[in-house]
């Protein structure tokens, strides 16, 4: 079944960047749009970035807008999340996700997605 891996968190002072992959496997994952999700202790999980499946169009929160930047391959089945000017409000566990269908204001419902990564933990320093 489809499977989603994600890589890439850690520990970063203010103002520094990590960059997020992951990685979708399995017979079904084929036209899939990717987004990324974040939870912090405590917190709604919340939305963060989405791309669509052909890569034409992505979406972000005005959390994180101007400073991450979403892309992916689509022969790999790879998302990655370049996080710059991290700021310690953006630590969190960072969930990948994947799913069909999914269009406009779609993106933003996490109920939406059909797959799901164990997520990674990013952390940012005062």
């Amino acid at each position: 079944q489809v499977q989603l891996v994600e890589s890439g968190g850690g520990l970063v002072q203010a103002g520094g960047s990590l960059r997020l992959s992951c990685v979708v496997s399995g017979r079904a994952g084929s036209r899939y749009s990717m987004g990324w999700f974040r939870q912090a202790p405590e917190k709604e999980r919340e939305f963060v970035s989405a791309i669509n499946w052909s890569g034409g169009s992505t979406y972000y929160s005005d959390a994180v807008k101007g400073r991450f930047t979403i892309s992916r391959e689509n022969g790999k089945n790879t998302v990655y999340l370049q996080m710059n000017n991290l700021k310690p409000e953006d630590t969190a566990v960072y969930f990948c996700a994947a799913g069909s269908g999914l269009y406009g204001r779609l993106y933003f419902d996490g109920t939406e997605w059909e797959y799901w990564g164990q997520g990674t933990q990013v952390t940012v320093s005062s």
